[in-house]
């Protein structure tokens, strides 16, 4: 099966009173997905605030792979997954 790879800026909210932090997360879609569809797929994702994509870009999958190392190394993304391990 094939797959698209997008690289997409989203803006969390949480991180203090009126404050936000911007984060690039990498994201792997099916070959039908089109740029509005990965929007819609990543304004809905945990703690992304209204109107809180600011680029949907399409990438290469050696681009992505790299991406995804520094998502994994991303403090606040670490942050928001273990927050919802511990809240559960």
């Amino acid at each position: 099966m094939k797959h698209t790879y997008w690289k997409v800026v989203c803006r969390y909210g949480h991180v203090g009173r009126g404050r936000e932090v911007s984060v690039a997360r990498y994201l792997e879609c099916d070959v039908t997905a089109t740029c509005f569809g990965v929007y819609v797929l990543a304004k809905d994702m945990p703690g992304v605030k209204n109107n809180g994509v600011h680029e949907v870009r399409r990438i290469t999958r050696d681009e992505w792979l790299i991406g995804k190392e520094q998502e994994a190394q991303d403090y606040y993304l670490k942050r928001l997954k273990t927050h919802k391990l511990r809240s559960a």
